[in-house]
């Protein structure tokens, strides 16, 4: 199982990156993009289809009866137990407007616990990656997640979704700089996750998540030392999670000021 994992987080980081290639070239004629917007979060472009589109049929070809699981089209049935949970472009927000704080995230879940997780950054070429086990690397480097023990010592990813009570994320927000923290947002919540695994962040926060944006960057930090509350394998492919991750340390006191603040416990 462990060559097997090995040989599939291979095969991730490589598609991530070739996918990465695709979208740099959307990105760079920004001009010609094809954009559909129902809000300011709520957007999809011809880009964000076609890398999808390629990861999917990348994944079809090397691992034909495994299931896929994507943001822009259609679930695809498995009948080995792995399921691929593939967002092409996150941070479309960022894409269609020439931020460059966009990521492709793949991850792989048998039985709905997440074995693979690759998150690459094309703007930076940074590829975050880990597999079950195996501990949690950038571009081969191994990566920590923050010893820090304060919110003072420095900053918390937030993020903030339509499908989240607008008020909760201003009252969390408000809690952390009451502690003598500060909160960061860059609009890709897998690219904030994986910059938590990293140490970059004290941790990430956000009241729910589709399991294509955090999947990945959740396994990234749990192999990099850090701490998360769990997805439910049951239901997180199709209804998403809550998602509380950070450094150990720090740990508790973001799941104490998220429990007062989010819907679903946080316990």
């Amino acid at each position: 199982m462990k060559n097997d994992h090995d040989a599939r987080m291979l095969f991730a980081i490589e598609l991530a990156r070739r996918a990465g290639e695709l979208g740099l070239k959307y990105f760079r004629d920004l001009d010609s993009l094809i954009i559909e917007s129902k809000g300011h979060q709520d957007l999809v472009s011809d880009g964000d289809r076609e890398v999808e589109l390629f990861v999917r049929a990348a994944i079809a070809a090397e691992y034909k009866q495994d299931g896929i699981v994507g943001e822009e089209h259609a679930s695809v049935a498995g009948s080995t137990g792995y399921v691929w949970v593939i967002d092409p472009i996150d941070g479309t927000a960022n894409f269609v407007r020439g931020i460059p704080a966009w990521c492709v995230v793949i991850a792989c879940a048998k039985d709905g616990e997440t074995v693979v997780g690759v998150i690459h950054e094309p703007s930076t070429g940074e590829t975050f990656h880990c597999r079950r086990g195996g501990g949690a690397f950038v571009n081969g480097r191994p990566i920590k997640a923050s010893i820090a023990a304060s919110l003072e010592d420095g900053s918390v990813g937030t993020g903030f979704s339509n499908r989240a009570e607008a008020d909760n994320i201003g009252v969390l927000i408000r809690l952390i700089l009451a502690e003598g923290g500060v909160f960061f947002r860059n609009a890709s919540g897998a690219l904030m996750l994986a910059y938590a695994a990293a140490g970059r962040l004290l941790g990430y926060v956000e009241e729910h998540m589709n399991a294509w944006d955090c999947l990945a960057g959740l396994l990234l930090v749990e192999e990099a030392g850090g701490a998360i509350v769990k997805p439910d394998p049951k239901t997180v492919l199709q209804d998403g999670t809550m998602v509380i991750a950070g450094g150990k340390d720090i740990f508790p006191k973001l799941r104490e000021l998220c429990s007062g603040v989010f819907a679903a416990s946080s316990s």
